[in-house]
């Protein structure tokens, strides 16, 4: 299928790494010029210099979506190569704490980080997508934003909040060409999570080789039909299909990529 995506712009914010870079390179692939977003000018680079050599085209801005002053930076400097059509906010952050380690700081810290961020993206990039009556904002959210267990509350609520803001979005822009949809992945196996695993493994007896954790690991914790843990790249597909023209009836969708999660054993 063409995507029909040549001659987009798309802006991938936290994109140096995991499923934005993954994003980023699929739909640099289907023909999007793809803005390369991160903190660190190296590595944001580094990712842009990769999709180049593979033939594809890609910028890069920088700037920390934690503030507004860094979230201006990183606006202006996607724009300054032309207009976004395409915002994928996938940028986030979560760390491993409990319901008795997570102070009102951790909180409100989550919030803004995963949230807030997000918000800031759409202030400042949506309101000219309204104006050209063309746009796809696809907001990253999560399966723990519906079926939360009991570790990072913070994070889980902040996957609440992104799906419901991006479903607001879509009421505000109903009647116009601009869409604004979720995708919601699974537990998805990038490297921290299989780092993560992988140190687990011993006292939880998921066995010793990759394919003998995984397989434990997964019907311990997030038991599914597909019986995996799913891949970058197939998240990166849901977005892909969301920024083209095929997807132009979708509107406040949630598009699940979690191979039919439906409870977690944590």
């Amino acid at each position: 299928m063409d995507l029909r995506l040549s001659g987009r712009r798309a802006l991938i914010t936290g994109s140096t790494s995991g499923l934005g870079e993954a994003t980023a390179r699929l739909l640099a692939t289907e023909g999007a010029e793809v803005v390369i977003h991160g903190r660190s000018p190296q590595r944001a680079q580094a990712v842009a210099d990769a999709i180049i050599e593979d033939g594809g085209k890609a910028t890069v801005a920088t700037g920390d979506l934690g503030t507004d002053a860094g979230a201006d930076q990183a606006a202006g400097q996607a724009l300054a190569g032309g207009a976004v059509d395409i915002l994928v906010n996938n940028a986030g952050a979560y760390e491993h704490l409990g319901w008795a380690d997570a102070t009102a700081e951790v909180w409100l810290h989550a919030y803004n980080v995963n949230v807030v961020s997000g918000v800031r993206m759409i202030q400042r990039l949506v309101p000219a997508m309204r104006e050209r009556d063309y746009g796809r904002i696809i907001t990253i959210g999560g399966g723990l934003g519906t079926q939360p267990f009991a570790g990072h509350p913070h994070y889980n609520a902040t996957l609440a909040a992104r799906h419901n803001l991006a479903v607001s979005l879509a009421r505000d822009l109903a009647g116009t060409r601009v869409t604004s949809n979720i995708v919601a992945p699974g537990a998805i196996l990038v490297p921290a999570v299989q780092d993560f695993l992988t140190t687990l493994a011993p006292e939880r007896g998921w066995g010793e080789t990759w394919e003998e954790i995984e397989h434990n690991s997964v019907r311990e914790l997030v038991p599914n039909d597909r019986a995996r843990y799913g891949r970058p790249e197939e998240i990166a597909g849901a977005v892909a299909y969301l920024c083209g023209p095929h997807a132009e009836y979708l509107s406040g969708a949630t598009i699940r990529v979690d191979g039919g999660t439906v409870r977690s054993a944590f």
